[in-house]
Order: C-alpha cells, then structure tokens, then sequence
C-alpha cells in the first residue's frame, strides 16, 4: 500500500481537528530527524488496527518543531509504534481533547 502525504510546512493556525464526544486526537512531537517518517498508532491490545501519519514541520515563534497530528481517534489508550513489531509508548487520547506524547531523542525510527 502507497500512502501519499504532503510533506509541506504546516502555516500558523492550519491544523483542523475532528475531535468532540468519544473522539480525540494525537499530538506526537518529533525529533526533526525524523521528518517524513510515518508513525503508526494503535488501540492498545488491538496493534492490526493501525493508523498513520507523516512527521512534519510545524512553523512556530522561535523556528520549527516536528509533529504528527491524527484525529478522529476514539477515546481510549494506544500504542505509538517506534516500527511495524516494536511499541515505542502508551497514551490516553481523550474523548473531546487533543493528547500528547514526545518521541524520545534517543529512540530510532525504522
């Protein structure tokens, strides 16, 4: 499967979220070598139901910061994937809020 992402800067306020009753998102913030790699969530104890996002940069006051943005998630706790067989973490992603989790600089993306 080919996934096509636009690798563009994202401009100061041009991030939209699908989030509201039993839906959230993620906000996972990146090291900027890892910009352009995807990075897979999943529910935790459901790892095949996998979703996915490209690094990007994110233009704010004082430079740019690297992150991946996925909405539309249901409530509920997930697995942030470092590669296709080894989790990285865990994060609660609320229904109606945006949660965050921050890639270690140590951890290596496949």
């Amino acid at each position: 499967m080919t996934h096509h992402h636009s690798l563009m800067p994202s401009g100061q306020g041009t991030v939209m979220l699908n989030i509201g009753a039993g839906i959230g998102a993620l906000v996972i913030h990146a090291p900027g070598r890892l910009h352009g790699h995807e990075i897979e969530v999943s529910p935790v104890g459901d790892p095949a139901l996998r979703t996915h996002a490209a690094v990007r940069a994110r233009y704010v006051r004082g430079g740019a910061s690297y992150a991946v943005v996925i909405d539309s998630l249901p409530e509920g706790r997930y697995t942030v994937w470092r590669d296709p067989v080894n989790a990285l973490g865990e994060v609660e992603v609320p229904g109606g809020g945006v949660a965050e989790f921050t890639w270690p600089q140590e951890a290596a993306a496949a």
